[in-house]
């Protein structure tokens, strides 16, 4: 049997500003930059202010129309209320540029470059082979990937060849025009099916008189194990060398690029974005001063001519079309004072999460020095500014800042903190510094293990466990010591 009975709930839900808000918050200046654009094209009743705009952008027209009887038609908003002059500034009007702009140069941004696969295109067409033999070529170039590698099985190759394109043809056909034809294109090392086979693509094209590089070659060919676990000792009694020779040898490796498509993008068109910093910080007589970048974003406002339409309609009442299109451009208008209000709100948010995080390491923004940051989490700016957590979260994401010190991406600021033998809290940031600090000085004959790390870092006062040498270096890229051996 049906009841009716009563419920009480509650909720909370995200305004459309709100969400508009959250999004606008996390973009960096770039992305920012294309939003704006996007608002702009898709909202005629947003524009940009001129230069020369006075302050009052959004004037009454109530005085044009003061003696004409203007009545306003039946709708459930109010046409009356863009005709007010005591309407905020802020509401209409939103001035993005900082007094330092002009150090930043939007020019050449993006750039343009060429695909590794249709760089390698360019090259198969100018080879003499029959037709079918190209379209083998092609199908091959097609399946490289970013790095230059052939990673799929030739037999594959053989079975997409005859089911997609119709082409029958042998494994020892496919390997032959990848062989004397793929791999013998520029870059070399392109087509190889392993990091082996693509120095040994690069160390064969160079002049095999050379000592040094013939002897690379043979390592390469026949010792490619011992030299990627750096058991030198091996090779050295194997070929019966001295430990020069193989310096030789090695330095001739190290001249080899282990991703030859690495200056490529297979299949599509690589960009070359340039770093535009979201802020900039100075630090003058002794000061740190935090400023937003917001070149790219030029002062708003709502439109004159919007709102002079909405007045116009105003005179019928009695006209459903008029009403429609007043309907129509209020929520334009609306939708363009929302969008002002949310970028005065970004900005707003923006400027005090960075005022807090610069206040929070004023110390290390003057000396630069790395040991100097204070353990910090997003909480702690969270309590400072008074915004939600997800919110800085939001801010400092993908946001970088121009320092004294270079640009500098702000969620590197963030980090935990440890309790050193003092009881003060450190940031693991500092200690990740300490660690970088003593691999660099170590014996490159003999590197240290996470064991000695251990010690050394626990009489620097630091009391760390193994396993957590063992994950910052693997933070900081860091190899064991048996890989970190050098002659």
């Amino acid at each position: 049997m049906l009841k009716q009975h009563l419920q009480l709930k509650l909720g909370q839900k995200l305004a459309p500003q709100q969400i508009q808000l959250m999004k606008l918050i996390q973009l960096h200046t770039l992305e920012f930059e294309e939003e704006l654009e996007r608002e702009l094209e898709e909202n005629p009743a947003l524009e940009i202010a001129k230069e020369d705009s006075k302050e009052d952008e959004y004037s009454s027209l109530e005085d044009s129309y003061e003696n004409e009887g203007t009545e306003s038609i039946e709708t459930d908003f109010d046409v009356n209320e863009y005709l007010y002059d005591d309407e905020p500034s802020y509401k209409t009007a939103s001035s993005n540029y900082s007094p330092d702009d002009e150090d930043f140069d939007n020019e050449s941004l993006l750039t343009e470059g060429q695909s590794l696969y249709d760089y390698l295109m360019e090259q198969i067409h100018l080879v003499n082979i029959t037709d079918e033999d190209v379209k083998i070529a092609e199908y091959i170039i097609g399946n490289l990937d970013t790095d230059g590698y052939l990673r799929r099985e030739i037999k594959s190759i053989v079975d997409d060849l005859a089911f997609s394109q119709g082409i029958y043809t042998t494994k020892e056909k496919v390997e032959d025009i990848l062989e004397n034809y793929i791999q013998k294109l520029d870059p070399s090392g392109v087509g190889a099916r392993s990091l082996q086979e693509c120095l040994l693509l690069q160390i064969e094209k160079k002049v095999s008189s050379d000592k040094a590089v013939s002897l690379a070659a043979n390592i390469l060919r026949h010792q490619f194990d011992a030299l990627t676990n750096k058991h030198y000792n091996k090779i050295i009694q194997k070929y019966d060398i001295e430990e020069e020779d193989l310096k030789d040898a090695l330095d001739e490796i190290s001249k080899l690029s282990p991703k030859v498509g690495g200056n490529f993008d297979t299949q599509t068109i690589t960009i070359n974005q340039e770093i535009i910093p979201d802020f900039v910080i100075q630090v003058k007589d002794g000061q740190v001063i935090p400023m937003l970048n917001s070149k790219n974003a030029p002062t708003l406002r709502v439109s004159e001519e919007y709102k002079d339409i909405l007045s116009t309609y105003s005179h019928d009442k009695n006209s459903a079309e008029h009403k429609q299109a007043a309907l129509f451009i209020k929520q334009k208008l609306d939708a363009a004072k929302w969008y002002i209000d949310a970028i005065n709100q970004r900005q707003n948010t923006l400027l005090q999460t960075i005022n807090a995080i610069v206040k929070f390491q004023k110390d290390y923004f003057i000396t630069g020095d790395e040991k100097s940051l204070r353990p910090m989490i997003l909480k702690d700016i969270a309590d400072i500014t008074g915004f939600d957590i997800s919110t800085i979260s939001r801010v400092v994401k993908s946001k970088y800042a121009d320092t004294p010190n270079g640009i500098l991406y702000l969620k590197d600021l963030f980090s935990d903190s440890l309790t050193n033998d003092d009881g003060e809290e450190v940031s693991t940031k500092e200690i990740k510094t300490h660690l970088q600090e003593v691999i660099n000085k170590e014996n490159k004959r003999k590197p240290l293990t996470d064991d000695a790390l251990v010690v050394i870092l626990k009489e620097q006062g630091y009391n760390i466990a193994r396993r957590t040498i063992a994950k910052y270096r693997e933070q900081l890229n860091i190899p064991v010591a048996r890989l970190r051996k050098e002659l």
